[in-house]
């Protein structure tokens, strides 16, 4: 059970306040609210969660609290108190300084947040040395120290190591430990455990909770994954198109959620033999509200007056908020909200056609350079990656690869892809050879294999628009007309639950559930015939996880919907999927968690 909530009480004072604060964006030539009346504040060793969809504004209002917006964006109203201190009255010296002694930010990307061309070192004694006043050699203790604290064996070693050569889990741990070096007061943290194995997680989640315990820091956690919340946090806020719709001790809430939207989240949990519950289906955009309840046009119970009149954000118990004009009837149980039906886990549907063989595939990685090891007359070290692996796999079947990090799933999937070359051992697709390289396999089998990476910020483009990045498959790969391009783009944007104005968006403008959504598309955009997902849900909200699973089950079934192959199209027939997985299921307080993504694709939950 999540731990009892640390609330306020009058005689403290909170380490961060913030009051009524809206932030907008500028879009195109105007001004948009995307951040709306928010107001939380969060004592010392307080957790508080803030979760929501993705686009919801989550991730704004911690870069707002930070003081650290884009160019285009900027605070329009409230205020921001960091012990007692105004942040929006502070120069961009002064901000310098409180990021480098009072406020840290851990975010989701470790290996976009790291320098590549520092060692772990260099990284981590920058801080102390320039806002602690410490010397060279005190730096590298303090590193050591710091590195030790976050429990990683061999501290010596790790910190002559640049970022590339750690794990994702031990990237992170680098991460916590920058954001530690200064002693924070408040400690953001953004969706820091998405990108992380199981088990990998709850290292880190403990750590964390260790840390937090010890050092006193008020702790804003930004996450959409609500098992994490019941794990770790005292007080949540549910956080709809830019507004604060619920807010209450942990435990209050999970046990009587009293805002639709809340239950819907709740639902949409993936439970082991339970069918997932997707939200009503409605294109989020914080910036388009415009009068009435923001959730009014997902809401299954919502009434004529929630379309006219925003409600107040109502106490309904000690310490708690809900902006709902129903939230009574929920409460006393006259407004039955409905619960999950078992539906049992999807079955597989593959046909007797052989789709991909793999024959002792076999792939090691230099851990050392071969010729200092050749100067020196020996073999370079080396670690096996893939040590052959033989599989196949049917037209519609799918396969879950599941394991931890480092266990080699993504270098099997990249294997399988051409990204990485094999060592040895042979792979067939529909009975043909597969040249160890993509850059020696014909167009025709770029357009059969597709993957979907865990990172979209690796793998979209930052200079092109969604539209340009979904049109060229289309073109190149399926031969399609402009008009008929424009039409399946406008498609695809819908199957994924984007609103059709995102196809002249930058990558950059968009939140990270949204950009993995666009990868999704443009991997269904070429029809391929084996699709390879790389943990390619973990960086979406429950809801929309639902969602895309749904739409990947029924097109893994028929590709009618986005089927070409030039202007002929093609027949009706099943995509093969594999699934690289490295969360097996786990209990929470929410009930079972489950990797096993019924009969969807071929995915690579890996790290």
């Amino acid at each position: 059970m999540p731990a009892k909530p640390t609330e306020l009480t009058a005689s403290d004072v909170p380490v961060l306040k913030v009051e009524h604060l809206t932030v907008s964006y500028q879009i195109g030539t105007g001004w948009r609210d995307v951040v709306r009346d928010v107001s939380l504040q969060i004592a010392a060793r307080q957790v508080y969660g803030l979760v929501g969809e993705s686009g919801s504004g989550k991730s704004t209002l911690a870069l707002a609290i930070m003081r650290y917006l884009a160019d285009n964006g900027r605070v329009t109203h409230g205020e921001i108190l960091l012990d007692g201190e105004n942040l929006l009255e502070k120069s961009a010296v002064e901000l310098r300084h409180i990021w480098g002694t009072r406020m840290s930010l851990v975010p989701q990307d470790p290996a976009a947040s790291l320098n590549p061309a520092l060692r772990i070192g260099k990284q981590l004694e920058e801080i102390p040395r320039q806002y602690g006043g410490l010397t060279h050699h005190e730096g590298q203790q303090r590193a050591l120290d710091l590195l030790r604290q976050v429990r990683i064996a061999d501290p010596e070693r790790i910190v002559q190591m640049y970022p590339h050569q750690l794990s994702g889990g031990m990237q992170q741990r680098v991460l916590i430990a920058m954001a530690l070096s200064s002693e924070p007061h408040l400690l953001v943290l953004d969706e820091p455990t998405t990108n992380l194995d199981v088990t990998t997680e709850a290292v880190v989640l403990d750590l964390f909770k260790e840390l937090i315990a010890k050092r006193g820091s008020a702790t804003l956690y930004v996450t959409h994954n609500l098992g994490v919340v019941a794990q770790v946090c005292d007080h949540v806020a549910v956080m709809y198109a830019g507004e604060i719709v619920e807010d209450a001790g942990v435990n209050a809430l999970f046990s009587q959620p009293l805002h639709p939207y809340t239950i819907s989240l709740m639902n949409a949990v993936p439970r082991l033999g339970h069918k997932q519950a997707p939200a009503p289906e409605a294109q989020l955009d914080a910036a388009r509200h415009n009068v009435g309840c923001v959730f009014a046009q997902r809401c299954p119970v919502a009434l004529d007056k929630c379309f006219q009149i925003e409600p107040p954000a109502e106490a309904s118990g000690e310490g708690r908020t809900v902006k709902c004009h129903r939230w009574r009837e929920i409460a006393d149980g006259s407004l039955p909200m409905g619960e999950i039906a078992p539906s049992g886990v999807n079955a597989a549907t593959a046909d007797n056609t052989l789709l991909m063989t793999l024959a002792e595939v076999t792939k090691q990685y230099n851990v050392e350079q071969a010729v200092v090891a050749q100067l020196q007359g020996r073999e370079p070290q080396s670690v096996k990656a893939v040590d052959h692996i033989s599989l196949m796999m049917r037209r519609g079947q799918t396969i879950g690869l599941v394991g931890e990090s480092g266990s080699g799933k993504t270098t099997l999937a990249r294997v399988v892809m051409g990204l990485v070359e094999t060592d040895s051992g042979k792979i067939e697709l529909l009975n043909a050879d597969l040249a160890p390289a993509i850059q020696n396999r014909p167009t025709e089998v770029l357009r059969q294999l597709q993957m979907v990476f865990q990172n979209p910020d690796e793998s979209l483009n930052p200079y092109l628009s969604v539209g340009e990045i979904l049109r060229r498959p289309l073109q190149t790969l399926l031969n399609y007309s402009q008009t008929k391009t424009e039409e399946r783009v406008i498609e695809l944007l819908r199957a994924v639950r984007l609103p059709d104005s995102y196809v002249d968006r930058l990558p950059g403008e968009l939140s990270g559930g949204e950009k993995q959504r666009v990868a999704i598309a443009r991997a269904f955009a070429a029809a391929p015939d084996l699709i390879i997902f790389d943990e390619a849900v973990s960086a979406l909200d429950v809801s929309v996880e639902a969602s895309i699973l749904e739409l990947l089950t029924t097109l893994k079934e028929t590709l009618h919907t986005f089927s070409g192959g030039g202007p002929g199209g093609r027949d009706r027939r099943h995509v093969s999927g594999a699934i690289v997985r490295d969360r097996p299921q786990r209990e929470t307080s929410l009930g079972t968690h489950s990797s096993l993504y019924r009969s969807t694709a071929v995915s690579d939950p890996g790290s």
